[in-house]
């Protein structure tokens, strides 16, 4: 065959030039690597000359400050997918793991970002006099904003996998490993991108309090977003907070282009139905990963790594299960539980000896109320998410293009730190007298509530078309068609969406039971301000006491209501 009558893009692939797309590829990777050279370049530096170095509000320093922070929120990203892919999965396949693991999840879903600010003295002391060890303190408060959240979704996707698809895999002779990134992850997919959406918008919800913290005496300042917007609301300076959000906005626009546009769009692989017409969601940033060969390349070496080990298992070779007793079996069980209840009154018993060391029993209870208080906040604002959120989510899943619109929204919107309404919120209080017990509570439920809106959108785009189609073939309609299909198809995500809702609206009490604009502060009587001023008081004992208690209503709450109303929801609308 002649060449001159070859097609130009076989020519082009045969003489390996590269096109359009191999070309934007390598520019963004190349100023990827750029940004994070140039991000990463003062680890290494003096702690003392970067504190000597005071945060500056001008509008060009936020140029570095957003990549710093990016940078941050990226690494913590990464951390707490490695997270959720382990304790997750553990959870749900472990029985006897279950039983610590979930409880603990609880625990450490209800801990406020505050809780977790001792560890910025023990990454310190990892790299005395360096600016390392509190970036990694920075980063490691960041996962905790996020890392939750993911792994009880990854955990409710595991645990709801349909019969059927597990025994195709069972009969196909999946190794564990290939089960997991062939059925498991795939899965949970969907669930999971719309969940690490709004992880990293709770990442940027506690900035402030991630890159600049004080404890007791203690106080570290890192260049980034957050601490601007720290220093725009100390010297109270509107102007700053609106270059604030402008490049809040920039940054999580980039993300949403080419991080969860992308992966939002390949999630439509891995949908259990396709109705006839279905139009997927497009992203120019996946077409460019398809089309480029560099990427190609990288992901090559990526899929190559995820199928070491998985040979299946041949059918002549397997092993034969050992016949097991039930009684041994029984009697490990009861071992277990027992030696985890002994490593819980330890650890109840060391926890009293250092908290009474300092606190009269009296103050327990006014502690114990404080969280009643708080409570009461959550339970009513939970229930308003609900009713608000739970129609408009159900509407806007069953509409792949207005979810599409609507994530980029919400997202910034979920974004938005309590921090930059504390203008409004406090100087309304004082202007009209305004009790701060009630008027500050809504700045507990703004970040959290986006928890209900987007599990329950994930749930509604996953309802069958048949169930639709024979909805309305049957004429099922208004509250009846609410009754019948729409709710139930949602609930086991509504759950999902609530309790992460819950846990994040106790955790954020703290940054908003007590709320400051320049020399102004009001609080609220509840655990979050207890916890707040113990904390920028440097007094371990108080800040430790409210955590507790703050832990163990969320553990109790979760026992007694969230978990038995998960299991029904796990039991009685698992698609099957």
């Amino acid at each position: 065959m002649r060449l001159d009558r070859l097609p130009i893009s076989v020519l082009r692939r045969s003489r390996y030039v590269p096109g359009g797309w191999d070309v934007l590829a390598f520019l963004l990777v190349f100023v990827f690597f750029i940004y994070c050279a140039e991000a990463a370049h003062g680890l290494t530096g003096s702690l003392a000359r970067l504190q000597a170095t005071p945060i500056s509000l001008a509008p060009t320093a936020l140029f570095g400050y957003s990549a710093r922070t990016a940078l941050r929120m990226v690494v913590a990203m990464l951390a707490s997918l490695l997270f959720t892919f382990t304790y997750a999965t553990l959870a749900a396949k472990s029985r006897r793991a279950e039983v610590i693991l979930v409880p603990l999840l609880d625990f450490l879903q209800s801990v406020p970002i505050l809780g977790f600010s001792f560890t910025y003295l023990f990454f310190l002391q990892l790299t005395p006099g360096r600016v390392a060890g509190a970036e990694l303190a920075a980063v490691f408060l960041i996962f905790t904003s996020q890392a939750w959240n993911m792994a009880f979704s990854f955990y409710h996707s595991l645990r709801s996998i349909p019969d059927e698809m597990v025994e195709a895999a069972r009969n196909f002779q999946l190794s564990p490993w290939m089960r997991f990134w062939r059925l498991e992850v795939p899965f949970a997919m969907p669930a999971l991108i719309w969940n690490m959406m709004m992880s990293m918008s709770g990442g940027w919800f506690f900035l402030v309090f991630s890159e600049a913290i004080t404890v007791g005496h203690t106080t570290v300042s890192l260049p980034g977003v957050g601490s601007y917007i720290a220093l725009a609301i100390q010297q109270k300076s509107l102007t700053a907070i609106g270059w604030a959000i402008a490049a809040m906005f920039v940054v999580i626009l980039i993300f949403d282009q080419l991080l969860f546009r992308p992966l939002n769009a390949s999630a439509d692989w891995f949908r259990l139905d396709q109705e006839a017409g279905f139009t997927a969601n497009r992203s120019w940033a996946l077409t460019m990963m398809r089309r480029s060969r560099l990427l190609k390349l990288l992901a090559s070496a990526f899929a190559g790594m995820l199928r070491v080990g998985t040979r299946p298992v041949a059918t002549w070779g397997a092993a034969r299960r050992r016949p097991t007793a039930a009684w041994s079996s029984r009697w490990v069980d009861y071992g277990w539980y027992a030696l985890l209840v002994l490593i819980g009154c330890a650890a109840v018993w060391r926890v009293s000896l250092f908290v009474l060391a300092e606190v009269r029993p009296a103050e327990i209870g006014r502690v114990l109320l404080y969280g009643v208080f708080t409570m009461a906040r959550v339970a009513v604002l939970i229930a308003l998410a609900s009713l608000i959120w739970v129609p408009i989510g159900v509407w806007v899943g069953l509409r792949p293009r207005v979810a599409s619109v609507v994530q980029p929204i919400a997202q910034f919107l979920a974004a938005f730190p309590a921090n930059l309404f504390f203008p409004i919120v406090v100087s309304a209080i004082v202007a009209f007298r305004l009790m701060p017990d009630i008027w500050l509570s809504p700045l507990m439920i703004l970040g959290t509530q986006w928890y209900i809106l987007f599990n329950v959108i994930v749930g509604a785009s996953a309802i069958a078309p048949d169930l639709r189609y024979a909805g309305e073939n049957l004429g099922v309609r208004g509250w009846l068609w609410w009754r019948r299909v729409a709710l139930p198809a949602v609930f086991p995500f509504y759950v999902t969406g609530a309790i992460t809702a819950s846990g994040g609206s106790w955790n954020a009490s703290v940054n908003a039971e007590v709320a400051a604009w320049g020399t102004e502060t009001v609080r609220a009587h509840g655990l979050g301000a207890y916890i707040a001023d113990a904390t920028a008081a440097g007094d371990f004992q108080r800040n430790v006491l409210g955590i507790m208690v703050l832990s163990l209503l969320v553990v109790i709450l979760n026992r007694l209501f969230w978990r038995p109303l998960y299991a029904r929801a796990e039991r009685k609308f698992r698609i099957s």
